[in-house]
């Protein structure tokens, strides 16, 4: 509906009547719609240590053009992974100064930090991420049952979630003489029962331990009905998926196109509406990128090996737009959009008295945005440190114009020119009582 936004000293300030005359200078942003700024909780930046893959000047660069105002960072893949205070201490040193948009930090839990994870919620630590499995990278090792029994305590007590990569090994068929070229091949691999498998398990820790758990990137359907019965017995339990999951489809992905390539996998057409429906119903209350992006030559696209190809998405400038082209298809509302990418992800970081709504008193983060614009994700657009991502040549709804942040525009694009007003401005953010 038309109304006047006020922003003062960086906040909101009341939401007035379009046709108020206030004392103080207008910005007329004729009938573009204006949204909370996007908080995306699902992010790796690696920088320091693999900076080659990713770094915080480009990644949030690439988060302001796509309408995100506050990303916070996973604890891999940078070196050193985000598992101790000093750690910590050096990401946050690593991004001052470079960030166009707010941050945090999500720290580890890894075999044998339980006795840091205290202290680093004291030094802004937002929550912790754990592995059921084999990460990927050798300084972010996984979790067994053990070592969450002895760190989900300490959570509780500090008031800060567990966040669980929900997947647990066991027996798959062999596929030595599968083609590994075949994303099929890839698919059998991580079957979904893995997360099905993970899932309960975390749910019958934290009805044990009463520590906050958040699922990561669900891909697999058939986890839901444990997920929506621990909600409903009231386990303190949450979930999100990610854009990938919710526009692609396993049987549309070309031989040999690694760039498509995560874990848990994109999985089939039947599995992705039952995952719609859940984000409808709000089994799924979040939605955000894993952008998770690395060097072209670790993608292997040259042999299109999906079975040694590294397993990551580049997403973050698109995970609005592409979002926004499947609920306009499904006609959801751009009020649903904005609880599940902003609202409930501002709360699962503790972030809600400061960001994700327009609303009195909260950081005036918020963007112009046109929902009926067509764009084509192409080179030239690409704000991320490389182009190599699934969306490229895809044509979307949604079209940022301007990106606000504490209430100075980031970002803009207006006509063909993009631009970046000002020096970085993004300040890192920290739990309420730390």
């Amino acid at each position: 509906m038309p109304a006047l936004v006020v922003v003062k000293d960086g906040k909101f300030g009341a939401i007035e009547p379009y046709d108020a005359k206030p004392p103080f200078r207008l910005v007329d942003m004729g009938d573009t719609l204006i949204l909370p700024g996007i908080v995306d909780t699902h992010a790796h930046i690696n920088e320091p240590g693999r900076t080659e893959w990713e770094g915080f000047q480009t990644a949030t660069r690439a988060a302001a053009a796509g309408g995100i105002t506050t990303v916070v960072d996973m604890p891999l893949n940078s070196i050193p992974a985000t598992v101790s205070l000093e750690a910590l201490r050096t990401k946050a040193a690593a991004a001052e100064g470079q960030c166009t948009i707010d941050y945090g930090f999500w720290g580890g839990v890894i075999p044998g930090n339980s006795g840091e994870l205290a202290q680093m919620v004291d030094h802004g630590a937002l929550g912790f991420k754990c592995f059921l499995i084999d990460s990927g990278v050798s300084e972010f090792p996984m979790s067994v049952e053990a070592d969450l029994r002895k760190a989900m305590p300490i959570l509780k007590a500090k008031g800060v979630p567990l966040l669980v990569h929900a997947e647990l090994e066991s027996p798959v068929p062999d596929l030595a003489k599968s083609d590994p070229k075949a994303y099929e091949t890839f698919l059998k691999s991580r079957p979904e029962k893995w997360e099905v498998d993970a899932i309960q398990m975390v749910i019958g820790l934290s009805q044990e331990t009463g520590c906050p758990v958040h699922i990561v990137h669900l891909s697999a359907a058939s986890a839901l009905p444990w997920i929506r019965e621990a909600q409903e017995k009231g386990i303190a339990i949450t979930t999100e998926t990610c854009p990938h999951y919710l526009h692609f489809q396993a049987e549309k992905i070309p031989e040999g196109a690694t760039d498509f390539k995560c874990c848990p996998p994109i999985r089939g057409a039947e599995n992705q509406e039952k995952l719609w429906k859940a984000v409808k119903n709000g089994t799924i209350s979040m939605l955000v990128s894993d952008h998770s992006p690395c060097t072209p030559n670790l993608k292997k696209l040259e042999t299109g090996d999906f079975m040694q190809a590294w397993g990551g998405i580049a997403g973050l400038q698109f995970s609005l737009s592409v979002i926004w082209t499947q609920m306009r298809a499904r006609k959801f509302t751009l009020a649903e959009l904005s609880n599940r990418m902003s609202v409930q992800t501002a709360q699962l970081a503790g972030l809600s008295l400061r960001k994700g709504a327009i609303a009195e008193g909260l950081d005036a983060d918020f963007i112009a945005f046109d929902p009926d614009a067509e764009v084509q994700v192409d080179l030239t657009s690409i704000q991320h440190k490389h182009k190599l991502t699934p969306y490229l040549g895809e044509r979307l709804y949604g079209r940022v114009l301007h990106t606000y942040l504490r209430g100075e525009e980031i970002y803009s694009h207006v006509g063909s020119e993009v631009q970046f007003p000002g020096k970085p401005r993004g300040k890192i953010l920290r739990k309420a009582n730390s």
